[in-house]
């Protein structure tokens, strides 16, 4: 891939070529240069720990966005065997955008669903880019039905600007698709785990987002519309993304503190992006620890839990 950082991230990265930079001098001119290089060594650690524990929710946004992150189909490779992925919704086509399956995890047979924004241009056409036509989430309920009548436990992973608002989407039921989808996961008679690993846009991450436990990596976000969006909304200028990021609480200390999801992965110091096998292993152990947790459990208690959890989310009226 092609090495990519953010203006934040600059000063690290900086600090990183250096040291690359005196790795070649040493190696070419056979310098002993070992003392500087661990003096940047901290220095990156003791920067990198002030960096990213000071954050804002827009640097949030653009880590989750980050086009070196992992996607669906790299934590696929990274951590399940046995993957056969499933296509086509019986209706009108297969879409790219959510690879829907069944595979193995240490072992474990699981159904699992992501949606996935494709890494080059040619597979960012392919994916487009990650923006779910209503096919892909009528695949998805195809799978995840699969997975209730097999008793396999479901797992999905977020990873969306949003659903695809084109003309054809809503002429084949977007909406519906999405409404249907989030009142069948309520009752699946099988565990559930959600996990937002990047961008959780609108109802296009509600379409596969009802779980019985809801996780986020540390760098993902979570929200009802795109900082963008919101901003062209509320002043008219798309520009004030910043401001609209702060003020939609969309960072994950923000909605555990809601109770919106129950729990926060942790990611490699500066994101999963700047180590795949890391944050591919954390995944993992997340979703070993859920799947633990479920084996006691009784079918109809696990749903009756699951719809009490969505009902109790939001302030309302009768």
């Amino acid at each position: 891939m092609t090495p990519v950082w953010l203006e934040f991230e600059r000063p690290i990265i900086e600090l990183e070529q250096k040291i690359d930079e005196l790795k070649i001098i040493a190696q070419d001119e056979k310098l002993d240069v070992e003392g500087e290089i661990k003096q940047l060594e901290t220095k990156i650690v003791h920067l990198s720990n002030e960096i990213y524990s000071n954050l804002t929710p827009w640097q949030r946004v653009q880590l989750a966005r980050h086009p070196n992150r992992p996607y669906t189909s790299d934590y696929i490779k990274l951590i399940l065997t046995d993957f056969i992925e499933l296509n086509g919704d019986r209706c009108f086509r297969n879409d790219p955008s959510i690879i829907a399956g069944m595979g193995k995890i240490d072992g474990k047979s699981i159904v699992f669903i992501g949606q996935e924004k494709g890494r080059t241009t040619k597979e960012k056409i392919y994916r487009n880019f990650g923006m779910p036509h209503p096919e892909g989430y009528r695949k998805a309920l195809r799978i995840m039905e699969m997975g209730e009548k097999f008793g396999k436990p479901i797992v999905a992973l977020i990873d969306t600007p949003g659903a695809y608002p084109g003309i054809g989407a809503e002429e084949r039921g977007q909406a519906q698709a999405i409404a249907k989808n989030i009142m069948a996961m309520c009752t699946l008679k099988t565990p559930i785990i959600v996990i937002v690993i990047g961008e959780g846009g609108s109802g296009g991450a509600l379409g596969i987002g009802v779980g019985d436990i809801v996780l986020m990596q540390e760098y993902a976000f979570y929200s009802v519309i795109s900082p963008e969006g919101c901003a062209s909304i509320l002043w008219k200028d798309s520009k004030k993304a910043e401001e609209a990021a702060k003020s939609l609480r969309l960072t994950t200390q923000d909605l555990l503190e809601f109770k919106v999801i129950d729990g926060i992965i942790p990611e490699p110091k500066g994101g999963a992006h700047r180590n795949f096998s890391e944050a591919a292993n954390m995944l993992k152990q997340a979703i070993l620890t859920q799947l633990n947790c479920f084996s006691s459990i009784e079918l109809n208690t696990l749903v009756e839990k699951r719809i009490k959890k969505f009902q109790s989310m939001g302030m309302y009226k009768v």
